[in-house]
């Protein structure tokens, strides 16, 4: 799957010049943030700040998941196509990210776990698929215009 995305985003410019990975979510959070601002100035269009934040916690998430569980990343693309921003990331490890319970089998709270959750939570599609040479890619797609919630599901504070 992530042999599809024709569009890789590099960490130094110009394009061509040697590729950065991520070593640190900030550097992913930059790519995002190069990435989105260049569409917006070519598009002359404003961004969404709410939804570049979506997309900035998205890749962060992901990036230090990939530190922290997966080996490293192997890999980054950033590619933003009209009203999404699409972010994927590689690492070695094969185990499919999980969302854990906030407290233990003893009932002892849990500190993080929250990204996972928080990944999916801010976006439209994400998809993991396994890599030829091992490891896994996850690929999420961020809307960057946010959605104002239905009003059918959503209850102000006061009302039922």
């Amino acid at each position: 799957m992530c042999d599809e995305h024709t569009t890789d985003f590099y960490l130094t410019e110009p394009p061509g010049a040697e590729r950065i990975r991520p070593r640190k979510p900030a550097e992913a959070r930059l790519a995002v943030r190069r990435a989105v601002a260049e569409r917006c100035r070519a598009a002359r269009t404003p961004c969404d700040a709410d939804a570049l934040s979506d997309a900035l916690l998205v890749a962060s998430e992901l990036t230090s998941n990939a530190i922290l569980h997966g080996g490293g990343v192997t890999d980054f693309q950033v590619d933003v196509d009209g009203s999404r921003v699409r972010v994927s990331v590689s690492d070695r490890s094969e185990r499919l990210p999980v969302a854990l319970p906030r407290t233990d089998p003893r009932g002892r709270t849990r500190h993080g776990g929250n990204g996972w959750p928080i990944v999916c939570r801010l976006s439209r599609d994400i998809r993991v698929s396994d890599l030829p040479a091992g490891g896994k890619c996850i690929t999420a797609v961020v809307p960057l215009v946010r959605q104002a919630p239905d009003p059918f599901t959503y209850a102000s504070p006061g009302r039922p």
